[in-house]
């Protein structure tokens, strides 16, 4: 899969850039890439656009992804704060969490809601994500446990994910933006994900940097999502196409809905656009 767009008619295709979200949008539920996505992607390419993936995860999360795919172009991890040149398997940027101010947050946050489950994910190419007592991660992306929390704040972080015992994930993120939102930025990413990060960062930062580097603008942009973290993305991107199965918050401002991530939305989406140019 390319990355860089090769003219500026795209061969009548009317995007030049793609942003594709991962979970629960590019992959399907059991995380892999249907061979009808794979082929619309890669009809969009040939017709000259690009194909940026944008997701929550971060780098380590999403590297082995990528490159099952063999996508060598830009991708835009951890919610915005890297951009990953996966070709090179190198990191171009990264913005990392004020851990003085997290500390701050979580505080604020379980003044309110008791104690919280807790996870972190830390930086760079090789960044482990730690996961604190009672923090339940999905699927079987790697971990590694801590009971100290002195080991929460020893290296520089992304981001920091937050669980509650009785809470809802919409109901968590509406304390944690209530009470924090002056010291992070509280988004909900998905089921059991609710993340702090960096005060102002959102995917749009990261896609726009990316988008930047390719002298591609928000104008020439379709982006897919399924989650309240993809709204700002899809507030940027001239065009916003939510999944069948995503948030109701997502939807309601999404330009179009598409078919869900397991019925192949996006090439739905991208096919009808190709039979249009």
């Amino acid at each position: 899969m390319s990355d860089v767009a090769s003219g500026p008619d795209a061969a009548g295709f009317p995007y030049r850039l793609v942003a594709t979200d991962l979970d629960g949008t590019l992959l399907r539920t059991d995380d892999t890439v249907s061979a009808r996505t794979r082929d619309a992607l890669a009809a969009v390419t040939a017709a000259g656009a690009a194909h940026i993936v944008v997701t929550g995860r971060a780098v380590p999360w999403t590297r082995h992804v990528l490159d099952d795919l063999g996508y060598d172009g830009l991708a835009v991890c951890g919610q915005g704060a890297q951009v990953y040149h996966a070709g090179e398997h190198r990191l171009l940027t990264s913005v990392t969490l004020d851990r003085q101010l997290a500390g701050v947050a979580l505080a604020k946050i379980e003044a309110e809601t008791g104690p919280l489950y807790l996870a972190a994910s830390r930086d760079g190419l090789d960044g482990e994500v730690l996961v604190g007592p009672g923090y339940e991660v999905g699927g079987k992306l790697p971990a590694m446990p801590f009971t100290d929390a002195q080991d929460l704040w020893s290296a520089p972080l992304n981001k920091i994910y937050i669980q509650h015992p009785t809470l809802t994930d919409d109901e968590l993120a509406e304390v944690a933006r209530r009470t924090a939102g002056g010291f992070v930025t509280v988004v909900m990413a998905g089921a059991g994900v609710v993340e702090l990060l960096p005060l102002g960062l959102s995917k749009a930062t990261g896609l726009s940097l990316a988008a930047r580097r390719l002298k591609l603008r928000a104008a020439d942009t379709i982006a897919f999502g399924d989650m309240p973290n993809d709204l700002p993305m899809f507030a940027w991107a001239a065009r916003g196409v939510a999944m069948a199965n995503a948030h109701a918050e997502l939807k309601a401002v999404a330009d179009e809905v598409t078919s869900s991530n397991d019925e192949d939305g996006i090439a739905v989406v991208l096919e009808r656009l190709l039979g249009e140019s």
